[in-house]
């Protein structure tokens, strides 16, 4: 089982951020998540933060080979832990745009986790799909994208 970090778990691990306030993940397979979700309330109390059940393509259409780009963390018994897609983790909070999250893009990218010219070549794969989600403007969201990562 594959389990993926997301938003605030991914800034904070990787340094730029000290603290978020909830922890959100993707089980894969979901078949088999039951035996690890059973364990998250007692997780989420020991450590005081909420978990999730949220990852990227809840939010905006899921990008092509996301998973090859999941970087590693570790194993723990049967369970690989990995960071989700950094540009899908880019692009989503490009989308929502929040002030945090914009930090948090600017920091992907001097971190080398993001490469501008290749967020914007995934954005525009996506971008067709963009009526799926209509909570997105399109218009919008590529303005922030060409904006942020030019």
């Amino acid at each position: 089982m594959t389990m993926y970090l997301t938003g605030g778990a991914t800034a904070v691990l990787s340094g730029w951020r000290a603290m978020t306030v909830d922890v959100d993940i993707r089980l894969e397979p979901d078949r088999e998540s039951d035996v690890l979700l059973r364990h998250v309330p007692a997780l989420k109390e020991r450590l005081g933060v909420n978990v999730e059940l949220v990852s990227p393509p809840d939010f905006i259409p899921e990008l092509p080979a996301w998973r090859e780009r999941s970087p590693y963390l570790f194993t723990e018994g049967l369970l690989d832990v990995r960071h989700f897609d950094p540009y899908s983790q880019a692009l989503c909070k490009l989308e929502r745009a929040f002030a945090h999250d914009l930090a948090d893009v600017e920091a992907m990218v001097g971190a080398g986790m993001v490469e501008p010219s290749r967020a914007l070549a995934l954005f525009e794969t996506i971008e067709p799909l963009l009526f799926r989600y209509p909570a997105i403007d399109p218009g919008a969201f590529r303005a922030r994208v060409e904006r942020v990562l030019a």
